[in-house]
């Protein structure tokens, strides 16, 4: 167990790193829908928006999912602790489906620009905000 807290340093940096691309990618949304008349603009935000997702957000997603699997396998006893394990990994899980959301929209932005209105992308943005909040309260606080 001398490692278990390096691999939860890593899995912390994984887990920030992850949380940065689901910040920023729908701000870009925001952008590329606000200018979507503007080829040469839409132009230079897809390329940003798919090696935001493809070379940060999709490797620090794994590399925190395998952290934290790898870290609940050295500490099994971690789930009769409470219900707060339980209630994270819910929600790690809902970060999981808005991370896969956030390549659909990007997918389909490419060829429809007007997909959505802005108000709507500044919303969506809030999602992950929550999520982590949730995550965090559950890991520190431990509240059940």
């Amino acid at each position: 167990m001398a490692y278990y807290n390096w691999i939860l340093a890593f899995h912390v940096m994984s887990f920030v790193s992850w949380m940065a691309m689901l910040f920023y990618l729908p701000r870009l949304f925001i952008y590329h829908r606000e200018n979507a008349d503007t080829k040469a603009f839409t132009d230079v935000v897809e390329v940003q928006e798919y090696k935001l997702m493809k070379y940060i957000g999709v490797p620090a997603m794994w590399a925190t999912i395998l952290s934290g699997g790898t870290m609940l396998y050295l500490n099994s006893g971690i789930f009769s602790s409470g219900g707060w394990m339980h209630v994270k990994l819910f929600l790690v899980a809902l970060l999981i489906a808005y991370h896969f959301s956030l390549e659909k929209i990007r997918q389909i932005m490419i060829d429809n620009p007007h997909f959505k209105s802005s108000k709507w992308l500044r919303v969506y943005n809030e999602v992950p905000t929550l999520l982590m909040i949730g995550i965090v309260i559950m890991v520190v606080v431990k509240p059940f």
